[in-house]
């Protein structure tokens, strides 16, 4: 009976090894559309534009595409601020919080996931600077999450979060 039980251990230990890994909706992207993202492709990153009458400035970053890939990523805890949620982050919190992600939520059992990334070379950008978008977006006061941003630095981003730049 003991070896039935540690058989059935054994069984389940490797089912869980040979899990698939999950695809994320950005690696969906660059596997379904792969044209859509080629080297020297223009694409913006926009943050902003909620409401319904009087909507809020769209804020972006725009670049060229340099590279794409599809990378299997371990999705640890997402940091948290006990007491605190997202809204009421400073700019160094939800800075932490951004550089984690994607990450999972508090409870919820970290796992591997296929993660669509696209590399880019910045060309432009507009940032909020009101003290209200410290916490709102990766994009503020000229900087992008915990970096100034500057003409031709290289950034990653999920290729979901992208978009092609209108004429």
């Amino acid at each position: 009976m003991r070896i039935l039980a540690y058989a059935v251990a054994a069984l389940a230990m490797s089912a869980q090894a040979n899990e698939p890994v999950l695809l994320r909706p950005s690696a969906q992207l660059l596997f379904k559309h792969p044209a859509m993202l080629q080297p020297g492709q223009c694409v913006r990153y926009e943050e902003g534009g909620a409401g319904w009458v009087m909507t809020e400035p769209v804020f972006y970053l725009k670049g060229e595409v340099l590279g794409t890939e599809v990378v299997v990523r371990h999705l640890g805890q997402c940091p948290t601020v006990p007491g605190k949620n997202i809204e009421q982050y400073s700019r160094a919190e939800f800075n932490r919080h951004a550089l984690a992600y994607p990450c999972v939520s508090p409870g919820v059992p970290e796992r591997d996931e296929q993660i669509g990334i696209v590399r880019l070379r910045v060309t432009d950008w507009e940032t909020p600077h009101a003290k209200k978008a410290e916490n709102a977006g990766r994009l503020y006061r000229g900087s992008f999450i915990d970096r100034a941003l500057e003409k031709g630095m290289e950034i990653e981003l999920e290729a979901d979060l992208l978009g092609v730049c209108q004429l």
